[in-house]
């Protein structure tokens, strides 16, 4: 028997949470998407007449094929080449879920993102469905077949993993973002040493190419370090003519809800980083360069009505 036009219509009300489950849990949109396309088929083919709580049964199908496809992620990305970084969302995409709580906000995050790649699929599982979609723990026990007791736990356990990577001293979005624009100054005008004031004593850079775009594999360490290399990423070479045209627009924005930077050359995004800013200046920069994981930014990016000023850097 199939679908009645109510049963569809009741799988729609749910996919944008979905998407948005989907996406935390794997760390890239398409795949959230594929994940979601899977849950609509197995709806598709249940008897939905019998089953009590569509949402509850939808988020349980969509959970644990995320938990299998993590399963063999984990495999994928031993292979990967060099690093992995999650796929990045820009501001108003609505993959981002909700972001009343801190909590919500905290969890799709970039640093955060890429902080649960250090949690086993439970526990991210967990996580997501606490922490960002306020499910109780008894509802989490039903979703992934463990005890109350054994979720909450998993959540501990979780809550652990990430907090010893979270920045010392957050600052708020006003003052991280001037402190972005500050950075992106500093990096155009071509001297390390104004970038190294920036920057924490123990700094960290790490990029994703994805064998695509040149990026090292190892991360960068230190602020000399770190200065050094965003001095020769914005530094003029043929080599990025020859990738990226001869301008690329730098603009300040919203990457996964924090202010960030998005690299725009020939009408796509080439390119989005993300500053973890703390009081004691920025400690953390992720740069997402690989094509594959910047078509959906890039897509976000033509829709949005106005970008601002762009910071304007010669390649």
């Amino acid at each position: 028997m199939g679908l009645t036009a109510a049963d569809v219509e009741r799988f729609e009300a749910s996919r944008q949470r979905l998407e948005a489950i989907g996406y935390r849990l794997l760390g890239s949109a398409a795949e959230a998407e594929d994940a979601v396309q899977e849950t609509f088929l197995r709806w598709q083919a249940a008897d939905v007449e019998r089953i009590e709580v569509p949402e509850a049964w939808l988020t349980k199908v969509l959970t644990n094929l995320c938990l299998n496809q993590l399963g063999s992620a984990r495999a994928r990305r031993e292979l990967y080449v060099g690093q992995w970084l999650p796929e990045p969302l820009l501001a108003g995409d609505p993959m981002l879920g909700p972001a009343e709580t801190a909590e919500q906000r905290e969890s799709v995050s970039y640093a955060v993102l890429t902080l649960m790649e250090r949690l086993s699929p439970s526990e991210r599982a967990v996580y997501v469905l606490r922490e960002a979609f306020d499910y109780p723990h008894r509802e989490i026990a039903a979703i992934l077949d463990i005890s109350e007791a054994a979720s909450q736990q998993v959540l501990h356990r979780a809550k652990q993993h990430i907090a010893q990577g979270r920045p010392r001293v957050a600052v708020d979005a006003a003052e991280a973002r001037r402190i972005v624009e500050e950075f992106l100054a500093a990096a155009i005008s071509g001297r390390p040493e104004s970038l190294v004031k920036l920057l924490t004593a123990d700094a960290v850079s790490l990029g994703d190419g994805g064998g695509k775009v040149p990026a090292r594999a190892k991360p960068f360490e230190g602020a000399a370090a770190v200065a050094r290399f965003i001095w020769g990423l914005f530094r003029p070479a043929p080599a990025k003519r020859a990738l990226a045209g001869d301008v690329i627009e730098i603009y300040v924005t919203t990457v996964n809800g924090e202010p960030g930077a998005v690299a725009i050359a020939g009408g796509r995004v080439f390119g989005v980083t993300h500053l973890q800013v703390t009081a004691e200046g920025i400690g953390l920069i992720l740069n997402q360069v690989n094509p594959d994981k910047l078509e959906r930014a890039t897509e976000r990016w033509a829709r949005a009505a106005d970008h601002g000023k762009p910071l304007l850097v010669t390649m």
